[in-house]
């Protein structure tokens, strides 16, 4: 049986990894465009499912549309409420036919086939319509980057059972590709500077307006060799940065201002859950502690299936 944690080196599919997070920036404009503003953009994002990832029903044409990449069977698949559904083949193309064929998915659909054509968050980038490179699709390494994304998805979720403050869904932002989960201590938070490439700076500026402890897992790029697991806290209260954390691969990277752990670091445990848990765990402790959470009101002992929490 192959591993649930499957070797994904970023440099063998750095080209398909590209492509494909345009791709679910065409799909998450879409979602951005019709869904009313929700608190950190968490309107905006993507949700792990069994085959891939979705939007989640968008308000729009005759009462919801979805859209969804199947990174099984390597397809994009949209439905809509009244019963109507389709499809089309996801691999080797540019950006601008992926858009073309977005749309008229979306007018099939009875949705409204209009969304922003300017990509987030990549510096330079051209709008979709505008994208005539051809991109390759890599779709065994693809399917591995899924497959880690659920192991991902299932230990982010349990990690999310022993906090009883404000936190995030566990979902992927399309903008950074990276799939987060994020603690708030409840007490907001110095305006944030800004300056993300491509991202207008009120929506930072309200993605941050409380105090976190976030955390994520991102393929590679941006900065990041490879595939890697990060914590970090904004504001960064004192002394973060010389925080002792857990395992003993993680580091604090000074220009990212975060702890880093390897993907291939956690894949290649014993344990791979209970390393990356470690990560989480630890990580946040640092920030909660230093930062002076109200720690004995905001967390509790992690839930298991069945068994309501203790009160």
């Amino acid at each position: 049986m192959p591993s649930p944690w499957p070797e994904i080196p970023f440099a063998a599919w750095r080209e398909t990894c590209a492509a494909l997070h345009l791709s679910s920036q065409v799909l998450g404009k879409y979602r951005l465009a019709h869904t009313p503003w929700q608190n950190h953009s968490w309107h905006a994002t993507f949700y792990v499912t069994a085959s891939g990832l979705t939007t989640s029903p968008v308000p729009d044409g005759p009462g919801a549309v979805d859209l969804g990449m199947d990174l099984v069977r390597h397809e994009v698949v949209g439905r809509a409420s009244d019963g109507r559904s389709a499809r089309f083949p996801l691999g080797p193309g540019t950006v601008a036919d992926f858009h073309r064929r977005t749309l008229e998915l979306i007018r099939f659909l009875g949705g409204t086939p209009e969304l922003d054509t300017h990509p987030n968050e990549i510096p330079g980038a051209i709008p979709f319509p505008d994208d005539h490179a051809v991109r390759p699709y890599d779709a065994g390494a693809v399917n591995r980057f899924f497959q880690v994304l659920v192991q991902v998805d299932r230990v982010f979720k349990e990690f999310r059972t022993s906090f009883l403050g404000k936190a995030s869904p566990v979902h992927l932002f399309w903008g950074s590709f990276d799939l987060a989960v994020t603690r708030f201590s409840g007490r907001t938070a110095p305006l944030h500077p800004g300056g993300v490439p491509a991202l207008p700076d009120p929506v930072t500026r309200e993605a941050y307006s409380h105090e976190v402890s976030s955390a994520g897992f991102w393929p590679g790029g941006g900065g990041v060799d490879d595939a890697a697991f990060y914590s970090y806290a904004y504001p960064a209260p004192e002394g973060f940065a010389q925080a002792k954390v857990r395992p003993a691969e993680a580091h604090f990277h000074a220009k990212l201002g975060e702890f880093l752990l390897p993907y291939e670091a956690v894949r290649r445990t014993r344990d791979p859950e209970a390393a990356l848990h470690d990560f989480l765990t630890s990580t946040y402790e640092a920030a909660a502690t230093l930062g002076r959470w109200d720690r004995a009101a905001l967390e509790c002992p992690p839930g298991g299936p069945g068994q309501p929490r203790a009160v």
